[in-house]
């Protein structure tokens, strides 16, 4: 044998020891590395969103995730084209798993279905992807319009005229709320309504779309009010006209902080409460789609990734609040929320369209300071 083919031979030995190596190696290197893991959101022009992308944050954060997940957030607008495209660009940047609020439960089904194809999973929260690949978390939002429409028509004696405001146009969210309500509407002829807007799931929204109303009618020409976000809003506006706690009409809406404030009996002791913040014994049904949702999609994509079961769709407990099972919590712990308060001090939660209903027993990594600042339990 010349001593070229013995170089050869020595530098194949060599290459296929190093080949060897690294398969061994490489087992170690793949457990050593993190999911990655994209959230996905579309609106964000409300307090809810911000909300829930700061418990997906702390869900992500926490210790029981964080060795394992790389978080990463993207935001797409109200523009379905957009959202796919950054969906495409997550697939194709190695995405282990997608949690997405989706503009729209049909428009996103052929790049949802493209991103299963490749071993992603993809998996919505509140709003709903129609694909059957997608996962889906959220609340009955059908339940949701259905109850809180049969509320204001039992507070109303199935009679008078009414302002409706929806939320995010083409979201399944708003559409499920805002067919539900409508058709209980229906069942009651001398339900009338008198003026109807976009809200956008907005304090801010809710004030201009308000303010158009009563640029044609006076408070007095309204009986009550179906508002998907904004009856703290409805609420401050009425004091503004002058109208008194007691003169407050029925309304129907979000779980708002401020609102479930203004909904304790007048007279309650609320550290740091000042007018429109603050006890009204304001007549009210509140409801929410629980911001957690985003935390526990971001939790059930890292249990599949991890081979555990999941369900195709996740139905959370819709969390109903009414004047008469209002309760402060003084601190905000993970027990007390836990013994059933639901509404939060403004000393604690200054802004008052914050939501209140973060707790889930099925989400314990995920409390007050997440939903605040993005940070998890200890």
């Amino acid at each position: 044998m010349t001593i070229a083919s013995k170089l050869v031979r020595y530098a194949a030995a060599g290459a296929l020891c190093l080949g060897m190596a690294a398969a061994v190696s490489q087992p170690a290197q793949a457990q050593d590395e993190k999911y990655k893991v994209f959230l996905s959101m579309s609106y964000i022009g409300n307090d809810w969103q911000a909300e829930a992308a700061n418990m997906v944050k702390a869900m992500a954060a926490h210790k029981s995730m964080a060795d394992k997940v790389d978080l990463q957030v993207q935001v797409a607008g109200p523009n379905a084209q957009r959202q796919i495209q950054q969906i495409n660009a997550m697939v194709q940047a190695g995405a282990d798993a997608i949690v997405v609020f989706p503009i729209s439960p049909t428009a996103l089904n052929s790049v949802v279905k493209n991103a299963c194809a490749k071993g992603v999973i993809v998996i919505a929260y509140d709003a709903e992807i129609t694909d059957e690949c997608a996962y889906n978390v959220s609340i009955d939002q059908e339940e949701a319009g259905r109850v809180t429409a049969e509320w204001l028509v039992e507070k109303l004696d199935g009679k008078g005229d009414i302002v409706v405001l929806t939320g995010v146009p083409g979201t399944s969210v708003d559409t499920l709320r805002t067919k539900a309500a409508k058709e209980v509407f229906a069942k009651h002829p001398d339900i009338n309504i008198v003026g109807e807007a976009v809200g956008m799931w907005s304090q801010a929204v809710t004030r201009t779309e308000l303010s158009k109303i009563l640029a044609t009618r006076e408070w007095d020409d309204i009986d009550g009010l179906w508002l998907q976000v904004g009856c703290y809003t409805a609420n401050a506006m009425q004091l503004e006209a002058g109208k008194t706690p007691e003169e407050l009409l029925p309304c129907a809406g979000e779980g708002a902080n401020g609102g479930r404030v203004q909904m304790l009996p007048i007279g309650t002791e609320v550290e740091g409460a000042a007018s429109p913040y603050a006890p009204l014994g304001a007549p009210r049904i509140s409801y929410a789609s629980p911001p957690y949702s985003g935390g526990l999609a971001l939790k059930l994509a890292v249990d599949k990734l991890d081979g555990k079961d999941v369900p195709k769709k996740t139905v959370l407990p819709l969390p109903i609040v009414t004047s008469e099972t209002i309760k402060l919590c003084q601190e905000g712990t993970w027990q007390e929320m836990k013994d059933g308060c639901n509404a939060f001090l403004p000393s604690i939660v200054v802004n008052p369209g914050w939501f209140a209903s973060i707790f889930s027993e099925e989400t314990p990594e995920i409390g007050l300071n997440a939903a605040l600042v993005g940070q998890p339990e200890l």
